[in-house]
């Protein structure tokens, strides 16, 4: 049985409010110390009294940090400008709008592409609240072996499991708001309007997309990005504790 005060003096517990704290090479990580404690998980009994840590509570600590992390990066993107002014995760045009963009801006026109760029990263930040709930159910399913292999698993390991419980019916929840969202922030209308002016140049290629496909693939991109950057932080900060079961497990 691994006692509470074993556990928590291996713990550093230093906080840099509201920043993650990445340790000195060599310093060793929260979700190395919650293995070393999973290590034993066989030989540890679940619900035990008194001040050992048990099985079902380590694993509570872990869905508690993926919870409150989960939580932080839908709060952040699906915002105004959660996705327009964040340059990591913004949303260009598509591939082929970008040679548009190029040849109306020759033209003095770039504004029209410039206005649809705006409009997908609005569509995509009024997606974004529906992972919240997929994000609950994925950690809410999480199984012993599910977070053994998330704590002994790769730097990745956690976005890993979160995008293969949750890209495909996200995607699907997300596809039928973005593509209403499209319609109502005007970015079919700014798309109608753009291309009427690029068609009317002589001799441009052709060109289109699927707006609605792109911007859901984009906004998955992004909070799958964000999604990695908490769990960096999660690995390496060991006082990101703000529930009750986080505190017991990894200290006040």
């Amino acid at each position: 049985m691994i006692s509470r005060r074993a556990l928590l003096a291996t713990i550093p517990g230093t906080l840099i409010a509201g920043l993650p704290f990445f340790p000195a090479m060599g310093q060793t990580s929260l979700f190395d110390k919650a293995k070393d404690a999973l290590g034993g998980l066989k030989s540890l009994t679940p619900g035990a009294a008194g001040d050992a840590l048990s099985n079902d509570e380590i694993i509570a600590g872990l869905r508690d940090a993926l919870k409150v992390g989960s939580e932080r990066v839908v709060a952040q993107l699906g915002t105004l400008d959660g996705f327009n002014l964040d340059p990591k995760i913004h949303i260009p045009l598509p591939g082929a709008l970008q040679d548009v963009q190029k040849t109306l801006a020759k033209f003095g026109m770039s504004g029209l592409a410039d206005d649809l760029e705006l409009r997908l990263n609005r569509a995509a930040e009024d997606a974004t609240p529906e992972a919240k709930a997929l994000f609950l159910d994925a950690i809410g399913q999480m199984s012993v072996d599910d977070a053994r292999g998330i704590l002994e698993g790769p730097d990745d390991a956690a976005t890993q499991y979160f995008k293969g419980k949750m890209s495909a019916p996200l995607g699907k929840r997300m596809n039928p708001i973005v593509d209403s969202s499209l319609s109502e922030v005007g970015a079919v209308a700014a798309y109608d309007k753009m291309m009427g002016q690029y068609q009317a140049i002589p001799f441009v290629p052709d060109a289109k997309a699927d707006l609605t496909e792109y911007v859901v693939e984009k906004g998955l991109d992004g909070i799958f990005y964000y999604v990695a950057q908490e769990e960096a932080a999660i690995r390496n900060d060991p006082a990101k504790r703000t529930t009750e079961i986080l505190k017991k497990v990894f200290g006040a």
